[in-house]
């Protein structure tokens, strides 16, 4: 009897928590939305995000194209706390931190060599079907720039 009660009770944790993460509307597979975005040319351009949960912490992985055109594949993993985690494949950044505000919304800030080149805000729907990412910074070669890029969620 004791051996049925506990497995119940964690069977009913590990599900109980598995819903919490699936509620978490930044969950998911997200593509640009290029008729809607407003991306500055030789920027960085993700086509898609994915955002996942992995045994408590958050896995950000991005496909995408660097501003000359090249193919880029970025992977982050870190929690949403504001602390800098390293990134990899980025050509602009080594580091990344992410602070949520509430549900829906979390600023980031991206960080070359310690010096932050990024800052930005992404928002998701109160649908949940799309979010705006808007990011401002310097480019490499020192011009500023401000894109609105709006992904929807797959």
């Amino acid at each position: 009897m004791k051996t049925k009660t506990i497995a119940l009770t964690l069977a009913f944790c590990f599900l109980a928590g598995a819903a919490c993460f699936a509620a978490d509307p930044h969950m998911g597979t997200w593509k640009l939305n290029e008729a809607k975005s407003n991306v500055t040319p030789g920027t960085l351009k993700y086509n898609s995000v994915t955002v996942e949960n992995m045994f408590g912490r958050v896995k950000v992985t991005a496909d995408g194209l660097d501003g000359d055109g090249k193919p880029v594949h970025s992977e982050w993993t870190g929690n949403f706390d504001g602390k800098d985690y390293s990134v990899t494949g980025d050509p602009v950044a080594d580091t990344r931190s992410y602070t949520k505000v509430d549900d829906r919304t979390l600023n980031f800030t991206v960080k070359k060599g310690g010096k932050i080149v990024d800052t930005g805000r992404l928002v998701v729907s109160t649908d949940g079907k799309s979010r705006t990412v808007t990011v401002g910074g310097t480019t490499p070669k020192g011009k500023k720039f401000r894109n609105i890029v709006v992904y929807d969620k797959q």
